[in-house]
């Protein structure tokens, strides 16, 4: 019984150094942070109130003017946020508004008042960190208002 103790022991010890190493490791394999150029001509404008909103929970994820924290520099959170923001910038992005077809612009406008309403957005996962960027119900009637009347003003 001793003997099969120790040999435990010296498994656990090789499991946990070989888990280190890895985790020293992935450290010298960094994903690209680098933000996407922003051109003014393509950012979506909106009221100063709305872009506060926006500014302090959307823009992170959906525009390309990520402010990464501390926590990317360290993997593997750093490729899992990264392939976060790559998705969320795939689905919307603030910065290249103009680009977007009306069809489109009307459907994500549909979609911004829908996923804060039902509090879809901001992602929970990125609230844990990020709590300022909680969405009061005022913020959530602003921007769906503000979603719905931008709305009905693109031609179709």
């Amino acid at each position: 019984m001793v003997r099969n103790n120790h040999f435990m022991k010296k498994v656990l010890k090789i499991i946990a150094i070989v888990i280190a190493s890895g985790l020293i490791i992935l450290q010298f394999f960094r994903p690209d942070f680098t933000n996407p150029p922003v051109n003014s001509a393509e950012v979506l404008q909106v009221p100063e109130n709305v872009g506060a909103i926006l500014k302090r929970s959307c823009n992170d994820c959906h525009s390309n003017e990520t402010v990464y924290p501390w926590y990317s520099k360290i993997q593997p959170s750093g490729w899992f946020l990264k392939d976060h923001i790559d998705e969320g910038r795939r689905e919307l992005n603030f910065s290249i508004w103009t680009t977007y077809e009306n069809r489109k612009k009307r459907r994500k406008f549909e979609e911004i008042c829908d996923q804060v309403k039902y509090k879809s957005m901001p992602l929970p996962s990125y609230l844990w960190v990020h709590w300022s960027a909680e969405m009061s119900d005022a913020d959530i009637k602003t921007l769906c208002e503000w979603a719905n009347a931008e709305s009905v003003k693109i031609a179709e």
